[in-house]
Protein backbone atom coordinates (compact mmCIF):
# COMPACT_ATOMS: atom_id res chain seq x y z
CA UNK A 1 0.00 0.00 0.00
CA UNK A 2 2.02 3.07 -1.11
CA UNK A 3 0.44 6.00 0.60
CA UNK A 4 1.57 3.92 3.80
CA UNK A 5 5.10 3.27 2.25
CA UNK A 6 8.17 5.67 3.31
CA UNK A 7 9.59 4.62 -0.06
CA UNK A 8 6.47 5.42 -2.44
CA UNK A 9 6.96 7.74 -5.03
CA UNK A 10 4.57 11.11 -4.24
CA UNK A 11 3.28 13.38 -6.71
CA UNK A 12 4.12 12.44 -10.17
CA UNK A 13 4.63 9.18 -11.27
CA UNK A 14 8.02 10.14 -12.80
CA UNK A 15 10.02 6.56 -11.50
CA UNK A 16 7.18 4.37 -13.54
CA UNK A 17 8.24 2.79 -16.61
CA UNK A 18 6.61 4.09 -19.21
CA UNK A 19 4.06 2.37 -21.68
CA UNK A 20 4.34 1.95 -25.11
CA UNK A 21 3.63 5.11 -27.01
CA UNK A 22 3.13 7.68 -23.75
CA UNK A 23 5.24 10.49 -22.62
CA UNK A 24 5.00 14.07 -22.92
CA UNK A 25 4.93 14.39 -26.17
CA UNK A 26 2.21 11.85 -27.06
CA UNK A 27 -1.32 12.99 -26.93
CA UNK A 28 -3.41 9.81 -26.39
CA UNK A 29 -6.44 9.28 -28.21
CA UNK A 30 -9.88 9.38 -25.65
CA UNK A 31 -13.68 8.40 -25.98
CA UNK A 32 -15.59 8.88 -23.50
CA UNK A 33 -18.46 5.80 -23.41
CA UNK A 34 -21.60 7.77 -21.25
CA UNK A 35 -20.67 11.83 -21.48
CA UNK A 36 -23.90 12.78 -20.92
CA UNK A 37 -23.79 11.70 -17.36
CA UNK A 38 -22.64 14.46 -14.35
CA UNK A 39 -20.08 12.45 -13.94
CA UNK A 40 -19.07 11.90 -17.52
CA UNK A 41 -19.34 15.63 -17.92
CA UNK A 42 -16.71 16.30 -15.37
CA UNK A 43 -14.49 13.83 -16.64
CA UNK A 44 -14.97 15.75 -20.78
CA UNK A 45 -14.48 19.20 -18.94
CA UNK A 46 -11.11 17.72 -17.35
CA UNK A 47 -9.93 16.04 -20.01
CA UNK A 48 -10.60 18.97 -22.75
CA UNK A 49 -7.81 20.80 -20.72
CA UNK A 50 -5.86 18.05 -20.64
CA UNK A 51 -1.93 18.62 -22.64
CA UNK A 52 -1.62 15.13 -23.12
CA UNK A 53 -5.21 14.15 -24.38
CA UNK A 54 -7.16 14.61 -27.40
CA UNK A 55 -10.88 14.06 -26.51
CA UNK A 56 -11.94 11.79 -30.16
CA UNK A 57 -15.69 10.93 -29.19
CA UNK A 58 -18.04 10.95 -26.89
CA UNK A 59 -21.33 8.66 -26.68
CA UNK A 60 -24.85 8.94 -25.32
CA UNK A 61 -27.74 6.90 -26.64
CA UNK A 62 -30.34 9.41 -25.73
CA UNK A 63 -28.14 12.71 -26.72
CA UNK A 64 -26.95 11.29 -30.32
CA UNK A 65 -26.26 13.83 -32.44
CA UNK A 66 -26.33 17.01 -30.71
CA UNK A 67 -23.73 19.26 -29.55
CA UNK A 68 -22.30 18.54 -26.05
CA UNK A 69 -22.59 21.81 -24.57
CA UNK A 70 -26.66 21.54 -24.95
CA UNK A 71 -26.48 19.19 -22.32
CA UNK A 72 -23.34 20.23 -20.30
CA UNK A 73 -23.15 24.37 -20.82
CA UNK A 74 -20.24 25.04 -19.19
CA UNK A 75 -18.62 23.64 -22.28
CA UNK A 76 -19.88 26.22 -24.26
CA UNK A 77 -17.04 27.20 -26.49
CA UNK A 78 -14.77 24.75 -25.10
CA UNK A 79 -15.88 21.87 -27.46
CA UNK A 80 -17.48 21.35 -30.83
CA UNK A 81 -18.41 17.92 -30.16
CA UNK A 82 -21.42 15.78 -30.45
CA UNK A 83 -22.72 12.67 -28.84
CA UNK A 84 -22.59 9.79 -30.77
CA UNK A 85 -24.08 6.26 -30.06
CA UNK A 86 -21.85 3.77 -28.65
CA UNK A 87 -22.05 1.55 -31.64
CA UNK A 88 -20.30 4.36 -33.49
CA UNK A 89 -16.96 3.98 -31.16
CA UNK A 90 -14.00 3.58 -33.03
CA UNK A 91 -10.74 2.50 -31.69
CA UNK A 92 -8.69 4.51 -29.26
CA UNK A 93 -6.12 4.92 -26.85
CA UNK A 94 -7.64 5.12 -23.64
CA UNK A 95 -11.63 4.61 -23.57
CA UNK A 96 -13.44 5.67 -19.76
CA UNK A 97 -16.68 3.96 -19.43
CA UNK A 98 -18.89 6.33 -17.59
CA UNK A 99 -22.19 3.80 -17.42
CA UNK A 100 -24.34 2.98 -15.04
CA UNK A 101 -23.37 0.54 -12.72
CA UNK A 102 -23.80 -3.29 -14.48
CA UNK A 103 -23.51 -2.47 -17.41
CA UNK A 104 -19.63 -1.62 -18.31
CA UNK A 105 -19.20 -5.35 -17.15
CA UNK A 106 -22.08 -6.83 -19.32
CA UNK A 107 -19.98 -5.50 -22.62
CA UNK A 108 -16.36 -5.85 -21.28
CA UNK A 109 -15.35 -7.50 -24.50
CA UNK A 110 -16.80 -4.88 -26.85
CA UNK A 111 -15.26 -2.06 -24.27
CA UNK A 112 -11.79 -3.60 -24.41
CA UNK A 113 -12.02 -4.53 -28.30
CA UNK A 114 -11.72 -0.57 -28.48
CA UNK A 115 -8.79 0.55 -26.53
CA UNK A 116 -5.93 -1.75 -24.76
CA UNK A 117 -6.61 0.62 -21.63
CA UNK A 118 -9.80 0.95 -19.77
CA UNK A 119 -10.59 3.33 -16.98
CA UNK A 120 -14.43 2.35 -15.96
CA UNK A 121 -15.78 4.59 -13.60
CA UNK A 122 -18.58 2.47 -12.19
CA UNK A 123 -18.94 0.17 -9.39
CA UNK A 124 -18.49 -2.76 -12.07
CA UNK A 125 -14.63 -3.70 -11.16
CA UNK A 126 -13.91 -2.27 -8.02
CA UNK A 127 -14.29 -5.13 -5.25
CA UNK A 128 -12.49 -8.10 -5.68
CA UNK A 129 -14.63 -10.94 -4.99
CA UNK A 130 -17.39 -11.77 -7.32
CA UNK A 131 -19.42 -13.60 -4.21
CA UNK A 132 -19.44 -9.36 -2.54
CA UNK A 133 -21.86 -8.23 -5.88
CA UNK A 134 -24.79 -10.55 -5.04
CA UNK A 135 -24.39 -9.19 -1.19
CA UNK A 136 -23.93 -5.54 -1.90
CA UNK A 137 -24.94 -4.62 -5.80
CA UNK A 138 -27.87 -7.25 -5.96
CA UNK A 139 -26.85 -8.98 -9.12
CA UNK A 140 -24.47 -11.80 -9.79
CA UNK A 141 -20.74 -10.22 -11.93
CA UNK A 142 -20.63 -11.53 -15.59
CA UNK A 143 -17.10 -10.76 -16.05
CA UNK A 144 -15.65 -12.31 -13.16
CA UNK A 145 -12.67 -13.48 -14.43
CA UNK A 146 -11.38 -9.33 -14.80
CA UNK A 147 -11.55 -8.45 -10.80
CA UNK A 148 -8.37 -9.48 -10.25
CA UNK A 149 -6.83 -7.19 -13.49
CA UNK A 150 -8.32 -4.42 -12.53
CA UNK A 151 -6.92 -2.10 -10.24
CA UNK A 152 -8.34 0.04 -7.75
CA UNK A 153 -8.37 3.87 -8.90
CA UNK A 154 -7.27 5.46 -5.94
CA UNK A 155 -3.90 6.88 -6.40
CA UNK A 156 -3.03 7.17 -2.31
CA UNK A 157 -3.05 3.78 -1.58
CA UNK A 158 -2.24 2.19 -4.89
CA UNK A 159 0.14 4.05 -6.85
CA UNK A 160 2.79 1.24 -7.58
CA UNK A 161 -0.05 -0.79 -9.19
CA UNK A 162 -1.41 2.09 -11.52
CA UNK A 163 1.78 2.62 -13.31
CA UNK A 164 1.48 1.19 -16.11
CA UNK A 165 -1.65 -0.49 -15.53
CA UNK A 166 -4.51 -1.52 -18.55
CA UNK A 167 -7.48 -1.36 -16.61
CA UNK A 168 -8.33 1.28 -13.79
CA UNK A 169 -11.70 0.82 -11.49
CA UNK A 170 -13.71 4.20 -10.55
CA UNK A 171 -13.83 4.27 -6.43
CA UNK A 172 -17.28 5.29 -4.54
CA UNK A 173 -17.45 8.87 -3.04
CA UNK A 174 -18.31 8.21 0.09
CA UNK A 175 -15.36 5.18 0.02
CA UNK A 176 -12.64 7.89 -1.18
CA UNK A 177 -13.53 10.05 1.53
CA UNK A 178 -13.43 7.22 3.92
CA UNK A 179 -10.94 5.57 3.05
CA UNK A 180 -8.57 8.34 2.81
CA UNK A 181 -9.51 9.64 6.31
CA UNK A 182 -9.20 6.05 7.93
CA UNK A 183 -6.00 4.56 5.89
CA UNK A 184 -3.36 5.81 8.04
CA UNK A 185 -4.73 4.64 11.28
CA UNK A 186 -5.36 1.07 10.04
CA UNK A 187 -2.17 1.18 8.19
CA UNK A 188 -0.68 1.84 11.35
CA UNK A 189 -2.69 -0.55 13.75
CA UNK A 190 -3.83 1.91 16.04
CA UNK A 191 -8.25 1.31 15.94
CA UNK A 192 -9.50 -1.36 16.68
CA UNK A 193 -10.95 -3.18 14.23
CA UNK A 194 -15.06 -2.65 15.47
CA UNK A 195 -17.07 -0.65 15.52
CA UNK A 196 -15.88 1.73 12.64
CA UNK A 197 -19.07 4.08 12.78
CA UNK A 198 -19.04 6.09 9.51
CA UNK A 199 -21.95 8.81 8.68
CA UNK A 200 -21.93 10.21 4.97
CA UNK A 201 -23.31 13.63 3.99
CA UNK A 202 -23.92 14.05 0.29
CA UNK A 203 -24.97 16.45 -2.62
CA UNK A 204 -27.40 15.89 -5.01
CA UNK A 205 -25.18 15.16 -8.28
CA UNK A 206 -24.17 12.10 -6.02
CA UNK A 207 -27.55 10.60 -7.40
CA UNK A 208 -27.27 10.82 -10.87
CA UNK A 209 -28.66 13.40 -13.50
CA UNK A 210 -31.64 10.67 -14.49
CA UNK A 211 -34.54 12.22 -12.40
CA UNK A 212 -36.40 10.88 -9.94
CA UNK A 213 -39.05 11.25 -6.46
CA UNK A 214 -36.38 11.61 -4.55
CA UNK A 215 -34.16 13.95 -6.93
CA UNK A 216 -37.77 16.27 -7.64
CA UNK A 217 -37.24 19.52 -6.29
CA UNK A 218 -40.33 20.19 -4.17
CA UNK A 219 -38.56 16.78 -2.59
CA UNK A 220 -35.06 17.25 -2.48
CA UNK A 221 -34.54 21.07 -1.86
CA UNK A 222 -34.08 21.88 2.10
CA UNK A 223 -33.53 18.42 2.80
CA UNK A 224 -31.73 16.47 5.25
CA UNK A 225 -32.75 12.66 4.31
CA UNK A 226 -31.15 9.29 5.98
CA UNK A 227 -31.94 7.50 2.48
CA UNK A 228 -29.38 4.24 3.34
CA UNK A 229 -29.20 3.92 7.17
CA UNK A 230 -27.72 -0.02 6.31
CA UNK A 231 -26.35 -1.67 3.87
CA UNK A 232 -24.97 1.18 1.42
CA UNK A 233 -22.97 -1.14 -0.81
CA UNK A 234 -19.43 1.96 -0.36
CA UNK A 235 -18.92 -0.45 3.02
CA UNK A 236 -17.97 -3.14 0.85
CA UNK A 237 -15.25 -0.84 -0.88
CA UNK A 238 -14.40 0.85 2.23
CA UNK A 239 -13.65 -2.58 4.37
CA UNK A 240 -11.76 -3.86 1.05
CA UNK A 241 -9.27 -1.07 1.04
CA UNK A 242 -9.36 -0.62 4.63
CA UNK A 243 -7.80 -4.83 5.32
CA UNK A 244 -5.40 -4.34 2.61
CA UNK A 245 -3.68 -1.02 4.16
CA UNK A 246 -4.33 -3.22 7.90
CA UNK A 247 -3.93 -7.12 6.95
CA UNK A 248 -7.26 -7.64 8.81
CA UNK A 249 -10.77 -6.59 7.42
CA UNK A 250 -12.77 -4.26 10.11
CA UNK A 251 -16.10 -4.22 10.23
CA UNK A 252 -17.93 -0.86 8.86
CA UNK A 253 -21.02 0.51 9.97
CA UNK A 254 -22.16 3.04 7.30
CA UNK A 255 -25.18 5.74 6.80
CA UNK A 256 -25.83 7.75 4.09
CA UNK A 257 -27.68 10.88 4.26
CA UNK A 258 -28.77 13.20 1.57
CA UNK A 259 -27.92 16.99 2.12
CA UNK A 260 -28.96 20.51 0.78
CA UNK A 261 -26.39 20.68 -1.82
CA UNK A 262 -25.44 19.92 -5.17
CA UNK A 263 -21.62 18.84 -5.21
CA UNK A 264 -20.15 17.33 -2.21
CA UNK A 265 -19.08 14.96 0.49
CA UNK A 266 -18.37 15.01 3.97
CA UNK A 267 -17.74 11.64 6.21
CA UNK A 268 -17.63 11.81 9.72
CA UNK A 269 -15.78 8.36 10.87
CA UNK A 270 -15.82 7.02 14.36
CA UNK A 271 -12.93 4.86 15.47
CA UNK A 272 -11.94 3.77 18.56
CA UNK A 273 -8.09 4.11 19.73
CA UNK A 274 -6.25 0.63 20.94
CA UNK A 275 -3.93 2.97 23.05
CA UNK A 276 -5.74 5.99 24.72
CA UNK A 277 -2.22 6.86 25.87
CA UNK A 278 -1.91 8.43 21.63
CA UNK A 279 -2.30 12.14 21.82
CA UNK A 280 -3.36 14.52 19.58
CA UNK A 281 -0.30 15.26 18.71
CA UNK A 282 1.01 11.57 18.24
CA UNK A 283 -2.04 11.46 15.57
CA UNK A 284 -1.41 14.83 13.96
CA UNK A 285 2.14 13.19 13.28
CA UNK A 286 0.92 10.09 11.56
CA UNK A 287 -1.24 11.89 9.40
CA UNK A 288 2.01 14.56 8.39
CA UNK A 289 3.73 11.01 7.47
CA UNK A 290 1.61 9.41 5.37
CA UNK A 291 0.59 12.18 3.26
CA UNK A 292 3.25 14.58 3.49
CA UNK A 293 4.06 13.95 -0.36
CA UNK A 294 0.38 13.69 -1.41
CA UNK A 295 -0.52 16.47 -4.17
CA UNK A 296 -4.22 15.92 -3.36
CA UNK A 297 -4.90 15.31 0.26
CA UNK A 298 -4.92 18.30 2.81
CA UNK A 299 -4.39 18.26 6.52
CA UNK A 300 -7.08 20.50 7.96
CA UNK A 301 -6.28 21.21 11.67
CA UNK A 302 -7.14 24.98 12.79
CA UNK A 303 -7.80 26.06 16.48
CA UNK A 304 -10.12 29.03 15.60
CA UNK A 305 -12.41 30.11 12.92
CA UNK A 306 -15.40 28.44 11.08
CA UNK A 307 -13.10 26.65 8.81
CA UNK A 308 -11.75 24.24 11.66
CA UNK A 309 -12.79 20.62 9.45
CA UNK A 310 -12.92 19.92 6.21
CA UNK A 311 -16.09 21.41 4.04
CA UNK A 312 -17.16 20.46 0.74
CA UNK A 313 -18.21 23.93 0.00
CA UNK A 314 -14.49 25.18 -0.76
CA UNK A 315 -13.76 21.96 -2.56
CA UNK A 316 -16.16 22.31 -5.29
CA UNK A 317 -14.85 21.63 -8.77
CA UNK A 318 -11.37 20.85 -7.16
CA UNK A 319 -9.67 17.31 -6.96
CA UNK A 320 -8.62 17.43 -3.66
CA UNK A 321 -9.67 15.76 -0.39
CA UNK A 322 -9.55 17.64 2.98
CA UNK A 323 -9.13 15.49 6.21
CA UNK A 324 -9.46 16.27 9.92
CA UNK A 325 -9.84 14.68 13.19
CA UNK A 326 -10.57 15.59 16.71
CA UNK A 327 -9.63 13.56 19.63
CA UNK A 328 -12.12 13.07 22.30
CA UNK A 329 -10.91 13.94 25.73
CA UNK A 330 -13.50 11.93 27.64
CA UNK A 331 -12.60 8.55 25.59
CA UNK A 332 -10.48 6.58 23.56
CA UNK A 333 -12.84 7.53 20.39
CA UNK A 334 -11.36 9.22 17.46
CA UNK A 335 -13.39 11.57 15.14
CA UNK A 336 -12.33 11.68 11.40
CA UNK A 337 -13.43 14.13 8.95
CA UNK A 338 -13.13 14.43 5.45
CA UNK A 339 -14.40 16.39 2.60
CA UNK A 340 -14.26 16.19 -1.48
CA UNK A 341 -16.17 17.28 -4.58
CA UNK A 342 -17.72 14.00 -5.19
CA UNK A 343 -17.97 14.98 -9.04
CA UNK A 344 -13.86 14.99 -9.04
CA UNK A 345 -11.80 13.31 -6.58
CA UNK A 346 -15.40 10.97 -6.07
CA UNK A 347 -15.49 10.60 -9.81
CA UNK A 348 -13.68 11.52 -12.79
CA UNK A 349 -11.18 13.74 -11.31
CA UNK A 350 -9.44 10.87 -9.51
CA UNK A 351 -10.27 9.02 -12.47
CA UNK A 352 -7.79 11.40 -14.93
CA UNK A 353 -5.68 11.66 -11.66
CA UNK A 354 -5.38 7.52 -11.88
CA UNK A 355 -4.90 7.75 -15.89
CA UNK A 356 -1.73 10.30 -15.58
CA UNK A 357 -0.70 7.95 -13.16
CA UNK A 358 -1.21 5.47 -15.40
CA UNK A 359 0.13 6.80 -18.28
CA UNK A 360 3.56 8.12 -17.08
CA UNK A 361 2.52 11.90 -17.25
CA UNK A 362 2.99 14.36 -14.31
CA UNK A 363 0.13 13.33 -11.59
CA UNK A 364 -1.54 16.65 -11.66
CA UNK A 365 -2.15 17.48 -14.60
CA UNK A 366 -5.11 18.70 -15.89
CA UNK A 367 -5.90 19.03 -11.99
CA UNK A 368 -4.78 21.73 -11.07
CA UNK A 369 -8.22 23.71 -9.68
CA UNK A 370 -8.41 25.06 -6.39
CA UNK A 371 -11.93 25.31 -5.81
CA UNK A 372 -13.91 28.26 -4.82
CA UNK A 373 -14.15 30.26 -2.01
CA UNK A 374 -16.65 31.74 -1.40
CA UNK A 375 -19.17 30.02 -3.29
Amino acid sequence: MDAMDSEAPKGAASGAAEPPGAGVNHRAKVAIAGASGYAGGELLRLLLQHPHVDVAQVTSQRFAGRYVHSVHPNLRKRSLLQFVRFEDLEPCDILFASLPHGESSKIADRLFALAPRVVDLSGDYRLRDPEMYPLWYGWSHPDPERLASFVYGLPELHRRELQGATMISGTGCIATAAILALAPLFARGLVKLDPVVIEGKLGSSAGGAEPSLASHHPERASVVRTYEPVGHRHTAEIEQELALAGGARPKVHLTATSVDLVRGVQVCCHVFLKDPALTEQDIWQVYREVYAGEPFVRLVKERHGIHRVPDPKVLMGSNYCDVGFARDPHSDRLVLISAIDNLVKGAAGNAVQATNIMMAWPETEALDFPGLHPC
